[in-house]
């Protein structure tokens, strides 16, 4: 059991087909397929099996952005900043339906988990909704007032699948778990020497998984707050990553155009274990070194009943109390929100007022001048 904790994440599968940088990978629910989508206008279809070939879909007019397969794996979803989203069918046909969903770069396209409805968001402001089946537009998200994507300091964010917290990865090569119930930090890392790209939660919870600018992928164990593993195997900027559906496999892509499957490995032996036989941070290649953790706050001391039961009740107090200030800064939003649309119809109507004296005025000029 020792020796199955202490094994390292391995590299499984190595893909190269794409001619520019990996922007988005995903795993099928079954793990036979993986999606990957390019600057290069392609999104390619590999084969876990090996020996087969991949699928080289052509259709976008520009990098595709997102990708994701549906929740049965019939179909994959891909968002181009072209501004079309499409739906294929990952044979060898590559068979595909477009959508011209928006005016702008599509950023996210997302299943929903029965399968039935495409949910897609853009720099045009928007977020939409379209029935997968007969591939009709169902309804428009427009309250934006800016480009459907992070805050400007956030290159990427994941839920945990628990709901409860949000990982967010930063240009300031920083990674931060924030508790959305207490809009609360929760953990800190600092393990990155360049900008985070993208991050993925392992279904457990316990494991987190970044990529960065710095070539590295990093798991971390989210339980005791460190890093786990440091993993080379890019070239240059790692750009996207993400778990399979299970969890024991994951996939990254980078800037070299290459697509990489490891072998989670950590999940496979007991947690407990994990933790007495791993008392370094481990590189792939085999080097310890000690790692000072870059929490925030440490793991909260056992308490009692009584005081459990007192502090269940001041949580109480405080989720009641956060609820009606979140409902009295909802409407404070919703009234700037009617004032910024106000002012936006003014400003329309002074723009046009303005351009008719221009128009007036060159008018008389060039009446003078004749």
């Amino acid at each position: 059991m020792a020796a199955a904790c202490l094994e390292d994440p391995s590299l499984e599968k190595h893909f190269k087909g794409h001619r520019d940088a990996i922007t988005s990978v995903d795993f099928s629910l079954n793990k036979k397929q993986l999606a990957s989508g390019s600057m290069d206008s392609c999104l390619m279809i590999w084969s876990m099996r090996p020996q087969m070939r991949a699928y080289r879909f052509v259709g976008h007019k520009d990098a595709v952005m997102c990708v994701q397969f549906s929740p049965s794996g019939h179909l994959v979803a891909s968002g181009s900043r072209d501004k079309t989203v499409r739906l294929w069918v990952p044979n060898v046909k590559g068979e595909s339906t477009v959508f011209k969903a928006h005016t702008a770069t599509v950023r996210s396209v997302q299943f929903s988990s029965d399968g039935q409805s495409l949910v897609t968001a853009s720099d045009d402001k928007t977020v939409k909704v379209w029935t997968v089946h007969r591939q009709k537009f169902l309804f428009s998200l427009s309250q934006h007032i800016n480009w459907v994507r992070c805050a400007k300091f956030v290159n990427h964010v994941d839920f945990h699948p628990s709901g409860t917290c949000i990982a967010a990865a930063g240009t300031d090569n920083t990674v931060k778990v924030w508790d959305v119930r207490m809009n609360r930090l929760l953990q800190h890392y600092q393990v990155h020497s360049a900008v985070v790209n993208c991050l993925s939660f392992h279904p457990s919870g316990n494991y987190l998984i970044t990529a960065s600018n710095d070539s590295t992928l990093k798991i971390l164990d989210l339980l005791e707050g460190r890093l786990l593993y440091t993993l080379h195997g890019h070239q240059g900027p790692a750009t996207c990553v993400a778990f399979s559906r299970t969890g024991d496999f994951f996939a990254s892509g980078g800037s070299d155009e290459q697509v990489m499957v490891w072998k989670t490995n950590v999940d496979a032996a007991d947690y407990g274990d994990v933790l007495k036989t791993q008392k370094y941070a481990t590189n792939v290649t085999g080097t310890l070194h000690n790692l000072q953790s870059e929490m925030d706050c440490g793991d909260p001391p056992k308490k009692n009943k009584t005081q459990e039961s007192a502090r269940n009740q001041h949580q109480q107090e405080e989720e009641t109390s956060l609820a009606d200030t979140l409902e009295h800064i909802v409407g404070q939003l919703d009234v700037l929100t009617q004032t910024v649309s106000i002012l936006e119809q003014r400003l329309t109507l002074t723009e046009d007022k303005l351009k008719e004296c221009l128009e007036n005025q060159q008018k008389l000029m060039h009446s003078k001048g004749n």
